[in-house]
C-alpha cells in the first residue's frame, strides 16, 4: 500500500472572527472527507483590528463605532447565526462584553504550535468556543491560561511568558508577512504554502482544493509550477 500524500494547510485566522470559527468547522469536515490524504494544519496569526488597546474595549461601543447602529449589528449577527448553527456553533454574540486585542491569544497559539499540531488545534478550537459561545474575554490572561490548561499545554510556562513581551515581535512579523502576501481578510487557507483559498468556503470546496493539490503533488507537478 502506498503512503498517503501529505499536505500542509496554513490557516491565517483571528480568534475573534466568526467566519474563522465557521471556517475551522468546515475545514474539519473537509479533512474528514479527504481522509485518504495526510493533512497537517498550522494556525497563523492575523489581527482584524490591532489598534484595540491591550486591555480591550466595550464590544457594544466598538461594534456601534464600526457599524453605526444596533439594527445593523443585529442584521449582521442574524446572518451569521444560522450559518454557525449548521456547523454546530451556538453563537452567543450578546454574551460578548469585551472586544479584545488578540495579540496575546496569537502568542499563545504560537506556543501551542511548538508543543505539537494537536495541541495547537485543541487550543484554537477552545479559544473560538470561549469567545463566541461563552462570551469570554480573550484578552484576559486568566482566560487564556485556562484555555491553555484545557488544551494540554504546560501552564507554568504560559503563566511565566504571558506577562512578558516574548514572541510579540515574531507574531507581529507574521501578521505583516500575511499583509505583504495580499491577505486582507480571514480566514485564508494556504495549501502547501502557495495555493490560497480565501474566505469561509464550504467544506466541499475545501475538500476539492485539498484533493486537487494532493494529486498534483503526487505527480510532482507542484515542483514544476515553481
Amino acid at each position: 500500500m502506498s503512503q498517503p500524500v501529505s499536505i500542509s494547510v496554513d490557516v491565517v485566522s483571528d480568534v475573534v472572527c466568526p467566519w474563522c470559527f465557521i471556517g475551522q468547522k468546515r475545514l474539519d469536515k473537509a479533512i474528514a472527507e479527504a481522509s485518504e490524504i495526510d493533512v497537517h494544519v498550522n494556525w497563523r496569526p492575523f489581527q482584524l483590528d490591532p489598534t484595540i488597546p491591550r486591555e480591550g474595549k466595550s464590544r457594544r461601543e466598538y461594534m456601534l463605532g464600526k457599524f453605526g447602529s444596533e439594527e445593523r449589528i443585529r442584521e449582521i449577527h442574524a446572518r451569521i447565526e444560522p450559518l454557525g448553527a449548521a456547523e454546530g456553533i451556538d453563537f452567543a454574540f450578546d454574551a460578548i462584553k469585551v472586544a479584545p486585542n488578540t495579540l496575546d491569544a496569537h502568542r499563545l497559539i504560537r506556543w501551542a504550535g511548538a508543543m505539537g499540531e494537536e495541541v495547537q488545534n485543541r487550543l484554537v478550537r477552545r479559544l473560538f468556543q470561549v469567545n463566541f459561545e461563552q462570551g469570554g474575554n480573550l484578552g484576559d490572561h486568566a482566560v487564556l491560561i485556562e484555555a491553555a490548561r484545557e488544551a494540554g499545554m504546560d501552564v507554568s510556562v504560559v503563566e511565566a511568558l504571558l506577562p512578558t513581551d516574548a514572541d510579540v515581535e515574531d507574531v507581529q512579523n507574521e501578521i505583516a508577512t500575511a499583509s505583504r502576501m495580499g491577505i486582507t481578510g480571514v480566514p485564508c487557507f494556504l495549501i502547501e504554502g502557495k495555493y490560497a483559498v480565501m474566505g469561509a468556503q464550504d467544506a466541499a470546496t475545501l475538500t476539492d482544493a485539498i484533493r486537487q493539490i494532493a494529486a498534483a503533488k503526487a505527480k510532482g507537478e507542484l515542483e514544476k509550477a515553481e
